[in-house]
């Protein structure tokens, strides 16, 4: 549960840094067809709080209605929502000091000594990815991703406008057009 509680915190980082999205589609369909949608099972029980989980569907509605989309018992799509929390290691390493056989004038080498300093960075990746699945065919048309590095340190005031920021991005390239 820890897990799913700290992805949940990817949504409360700051907005603009380091936000990477990314989508996917089937290119035999004609989005225009689809009007209306409703949540999976698993999207209504989606593993983060639950006021972020109330957070991530308000914002799903909102860019849902601006793509002309509405509520529906009977829906053309059903949207599928998925979080996963990768804990992610990062080693720098740093070389100070001439070292040894290091250049020295015009007829020789110097001796020396040189230190290397490892610094690992530990953190945790999360991705929200939202699925637009053709309700009549059970078959996934449309996926749009978003992976951002967790601020376990961002304040709670940002958490709506972070996660409207997120799920704006990710439906940008909704529907998707055709080259």
């Amino acid at each position: 549960m820890k897990k799913y509680f700290l992805f949940s915190l990817l949504l409360l980082s700051g907005a603009c840094s380091s936000l990477k999205v990314t989508y996917d589609y089937d290119k035999q369909i004609d989005f225009s067809q689809y009007k209306t949608y409703a949540y999976s099972e698993d999207s209504q029980k989606l593993p983060v709080g639950d006021l972020n989980r109330s957070r991530i569907i308000n914002a799903v509605d909102t860019e849902m209605a601006a793509k002309g989309f509405t509520k529906s018992d009977n829906p053309d799509v059903l949207i599928d929502m998925h979080v996963k929390a990768e804990q992610k290691t990062e080693a720098t390493a740093t070389t100070t000091g001439p070292g040894y056989g290091g250049y020295y004038g015009r007829f020789g080498y110097a001796g020396g000594f040189s230190t290397t300093q490892i610094n690992y960075n530990d953190y945790i990746e999360g991705t929200l990815f939202i699925n637009m699945v053709d309700a009549a065919k059970e078959h996934i048309v449309w996926q749009g991703r978003a992976t951002k590095t967790i601020d376990e340190d961002a304040s709670t005031e940002k958490r709506e406008q972070n996660i409207n920021y997120a799920v704006k991005q990710i439906f940008m390239k909704y529907p998707p057009v055709k080259k």
